[in-house]
């Protein structure tokens, strides 16, 4: 459907291949591009779970998983909260079709057919790598700090008072204590939503400079 839309769009350039095999290896270059675009940014978008991940390990839902049956894979609670949270976000305000508009910016960048494929694109993937730790650890901090300084309390109270059992007190405070940081912080997932779609935008661009994009 997208495809059909963005034809409609863009205005019609023919294209010039040699033979068989030039149509074969014109097809492939755009695929491979369309395909590293979109691992982009859904890379990008796992940011979150990476993110959910880290807070459950925290407050102690590492264990509570649910089946995703699009990814087929293990998913976290709280990353679970945070996807749908900035589905949501996005469907409200719109930012989906600015998704659409980058697919069909992607072809004026990138016109079918004058797609050169840099060997040099392994830079944004490193680029990207740090950035996924450092956005999913700024939005993990509030919940980190706060369980940072019960953890310090519950050792303190292990050396004065030895006859509690500050294991069965600790998990239950962990969790009150992580849920009551993240209701707090809830109003700060537009600005998380900004930039996952930011870094999300960005990256699309480093990468199409090196699809021969201007």
């Amino acid at each position: 459907m997208l495809s059909l839309v963005v034809f409609s769009v863009l205005p019609y350039e023919p294209l010039e291949y040699a033979g068989v095999i030039g149509y074969a290896g014109m097809i492939f270059e755009n695929l491979l591009c369309g395909l590293i675009l979109g691992f982009l940014a859904n890379v990008c978008y796992q940011i979150i779970g990476l993110a959910g991940h880290l807070i459950d390990m925290e407050i102690g839902f590492s264990m509570v998983n649910e089946f995703d049956p699009v990814t087929s894979a293990q998913v976290t609670v709280s990353g679970t909260f945070y996807e749908y949270a900035i589905m949501l976000i996005l469907m409200v305000t719109y930012m989906h079709h600015y998704l659409i508009d980058a697919i069909i910016d992607s072809f004026k960048l990138v016109p079918v057919g004058g797609v050169t494929i840099n060997p040099l694109i392994y830079s944004v993937g490193i680029t990207y790598i740090v950035d996924f730790f450092v956005i999913a650890f700024r939005i993990v901090l509030p919940v980190f700090g706060a369980l940072l300084i019960v953890n310090a309390i519950l050792a303190i109270m292990a050396k004065v008072a030895p006859q509690m059992n500050m294991f069965v007190i600790g998990m239950q405070l962990k969790v009150f204590v992580g849920m009551a940081v993240m209701l707090v912080v809830i109003e700060l997932i537009p600005g998380v939503a900004d930039m996952i779609f930011d870094e999300m935008f960005e990256l699309m661009r480093m990468a199409t400079d090196y699809f021969g994009g201007a």
